[in-house]
């Protein structure tokens, strides 16, 4: 399934193991590359915050009923990995999980339904919460949690 995908130019990602690992995923439509030491993942493809070119990372699964959420934990660093900057500035998303493709909304979640994705992740991925916590004591940070929803026009 194809609708409406995000279009320009693409700047493959600096890191190796990043680029390998989108051009694997995609050509496969997921069947190989779907998945790192710590589990699956998808593919997001985002607009660059300053370039607006387009640029794709993968990054944990952490699905629910249709919508997914992303942690911004940069493997618990005291700084948001860049993709952070990019939703911030441009919230409309690509989304590739397996074979299907669609445009998400990005957004930060907060306070109660926040405290409900935590778990939920930590579940999926028991890291999680020890990249929190290391945010926390080295960056002074809270990561962010991006919830991404079906783009509706």
């Amino acid at each position: 399934m194809t609708t409406d995908l995000l279009d320009g130019e693409y700047v493959p990602s600096a890191d190796a193991r990043t680029r390998d690992q989108v051009e694997l995923y995609e050509r496969t439509n997921g069947r190989e590359g779907a998945t790192t030491e710590a589990g699956p993942v998808v593919v997001v493809t985002m607009r660059g915050a300053r370039s607006g070119k387009l640029r794709k990372v993968a990054l944990m699964r952490i699905e629910r009923d249709g919508v997914y959420a992303l942690g911004a934990a940069a493997g618990g660093q005291a700084h948001n990995p860049s993709w952070f900057h990019n939703l911030m500035a441009h919230p409309t998303v690509q989304l590739q999980d397996g074979p299907i493709r669609r445009l998400m909304t990005a957004r930060l979640a907060d306070g109660a339904e926040r405290s409900t994705w935590l778990p939920y992740a930590d579940n999926l991925y028991p890291f999680f919460a020890d990249f929190r916590t290391r945010a926390a004591e080295t960056g002074n940070r809270e990561i962010p949690l991006f919830l991404l929803e079906p783009t509706t026009s």
